[in-house]
């Protein structure tokens, strides 16, 4: 299907890829790419032509950033293809291996887990006080309840991924 990236093989078996294609997840970041090279350009040309420079492209470009990012993470983990040292792993026997990626996948939940906790009482905080962003003025927390949406995403996409993987009896290494 189009928007479907290959399972990734092992040894000749080929890995099923997600059971939810990651086609919202790559929309989403090619948006996000594609609005921080519109308002990056529109700044160039305007700072270029004027020698003045639009105030909003800094900060809306770190949050389409750290957007991008996680959205760009639950894509790499629901397809199986983020960034991990397997040299150790490709060596161990296949119930080891089993028990990495098991403790791999416990401590990516946890990891995500903590932004979820943390990220929602920064979100809140920034709302019950009424913080504003130090550039536009604009509340925060429209920023920064990204972080445990998102985190959200990818621990499903984590869990997932360990239901396909490591439910089928100790089956996957990668």
């Amino acid at each position: 299907m189009a928007g479907e990236r290959p399972a990734p093989a092992e040894h000749g078996a080929a890995t099923p890829g997600p059971r939810v294609p990651v086609r919202l997840e790559e929309a989403l970041a090619a948006a996000a790419m594609a609005l921080i090279c519109l308002i990056s350009l529109a700044n160039v040309v305007v700072r270029y032509l004027t020698n003045v420079s639009f105030a909003f492209t800094e900060e809306y470009s770190v949050f389409l950033l750290v957007f991008m990012t996680f959205v760009g993470a639950s894509a790499a983990f629901a397809t199986n293809e983020h960034i991990r040292i397997t040299w150790l792993l490709e060596r161990l026997p296949r119930r080891l291996a089993w028990l990495a990626e098991l403790a791999t996948l416990a401590v990516t939940t946890a990891l995500f887990a903590l932004v979820v906790y943390f990220g929602g009482q920064v979100a809140f905080d920034e709302w019950h006080w009424g913080e504003t962003s130090p550039g536009l003025g604009h509340p925060s927390w429209v920023y920064s309840i990204w972080l445990p949406v998102l985190a959200v995403a990818i621990i499903l996409r984590v869990l997932g991924r360990g239901w396909r993987d490591l439910g089928r009896g100790g089956g996957a290494r990668r």
